[in-house]
């Protein structure tokens, strides 16, 4: 994975306006009679560097996100301001929140602005071509700034107007946060410490197959985990009861597995399960080496997590994306848990991605001992893929 992307040291700062793409879609909770409440600000902090080294150099941090899904439409509970009052709380300086992202209103807000003030325009899915990547929106937003900083990760793998668009058609650079996840990944594909140990769980084994295809030019070993385990356990001849399965990837996941022998990769599976007679947390559960017909499995079982946390034990390096069950039950958490305690107490290089990971992590409370937790999820997966990025090629231009 090249890593060939100009930083921030090569833009002229000071004095510029500089559009800075941001991940700020954070999960909102309504509350009656007052502006929805950001539930967790984590992707709010994670783009401070930047903002505050456009702020420290002179310029004028003019920022760009989404929130949620508008679909070109104006939306009021998706609109900003929640964001821009938590955004000043944590720069600690003056945020000018614009109700447009685009047009004279936008620009004559960034004119009349104070040096110091960091802007932060409106929603930019509110504009229909943003997910087009729309030659005149691309336009529209170019004129409000003098150069562009992606530093939005978890939107790097889509071709939209503010996000691959800005980066063609001005001076670019990643910033701080974009740099940091490019360098976790290129340690984890490129450079690894070995052992390289990777922990792939979640429900479709659909979602996984490419990353597990190029994972095995790569790694040792991979932990198989979630409901995907059950479509590889069905492809083995195992009876899997009611367990979730995708019969149309059977043949690709014989093929996986083959491949994973003439590399001499190590692809564990689940040797036993916790079973339920339904999908439920007051369910009727047990542990066992088999599934019963008619009953499910929805977590790894305890001889299954041993071998798991012994083999991320042994590992110097370890990328961990998608769950090992229904976490987000209480008697299906203990298999996703070990191994996410596992990550954080391994001695080597820990990236963990995807979204059920991070919120595994976050449950669990193990953030402080992960190396790296990415920002992005389907970013991160596309990474794992091996594909490239729009939103990164365009920087490379």
């Amino acid at each position: 994975m090249q890593l060939d992307v100009p930083s921030l040291d090569s833009l002229e700062l000071g004095g510029k306006r500089v559009l800075i793409r941001v991940d700020f879609n954070v999960p909102l909770e309504e509350v009656e009679g007052a502006p929805p409440r950001i539930t967790d600000d984590t992707r709010i902090r994670r783009a401070l560097p930047t903002i505050q080294r456009v702020l420290q150099a002179g310029g004028k941090p003019i920022l760009l996100t989404h929130l949620g899904r508008p679909k070109g439409q104006v939306v009021e509970g998706l609109r900003l301001d929640p964001v821009a009052l938590r955004l000043a709380e944590l720069l600690g300086s003056h945020v000018l929140k614009v109700d447009e992202c685009r047009g004279e209103v936008a620009r004559q807000a960034i004119a009349g602005s104070e040096p110091t003030t960091t802007v932060l325009l409106e929603n930019v899915r509110f504009e229909p071509g943003e997910t087009q990547g729309d030659a005149e929106l691309v336009a529209a937003f170019a004129e409000l700034g003098d150069c562009f900083v992606n530093d939005a990760f978890g939107t790097s793998h889509r071709d939209h107007a503010s996000v691959a668009g800005l980066a063609r058609v001005l001076p670019s650079a990643a910033g701080e946060l974009l740099r940091a996840e490019l360098e976790a990944f290129r340690r984890v594909l490129d450079d690894p410490a070995r052992p390289l140990v990777a922990i792939l769980g979640g429900a479709k084994v659909s979602d996984k197959l490419p990353v597990i295809d190029n994972l095995l030019e790569r790694v040792d070993s991979i932990l198989i985990g979630g409901g995907m385990a059950y479509t590889f356990l069905k492809a083995a001849g195992e009876e899997i009861g009611a367990s979730l399965v995708q019969d149309d990837q059977l043949d690709l996941v014989r093929a996986a597995r083959e491949k994973a022998a003439a590399r001499g990769v190590d692809l564990l599976l689940p040797s036993d399960h916790v079973v339920a007679d339904r999908f439920a947390a007051d369910a009727a559960t047990q542990v066992s080496d088999g599934i019963p017909a008619g009953w499910m499995a929805l977590d790894i079982g305890p001889r299954t997590r041993a071998a798991y946390v012994a083999a991320i034990d042994a590992a110097r390096t370890v990328v961990w994306n998608g769950p090992m069950g229904v976490f987000e039950l209480e008697p299906f958490q203990a298999g996703t848990e070990a191994v996410g305690r596992a990550v954080a107490g391994c001695p080597g290089y820990c990236v963990v991605g995807g979204g059920d990971s991070v919120a595994a992590v976050e449950r669990f409370g193990l953030a402080e001992g992960i190396d790296h937790i990415s920002t992005g999820g389907g970013a991160s997966l596309e990474l794992l893929e091996g594909r490239e990025l729009p939103g990164i090629a365009a920087l490379r231009r």
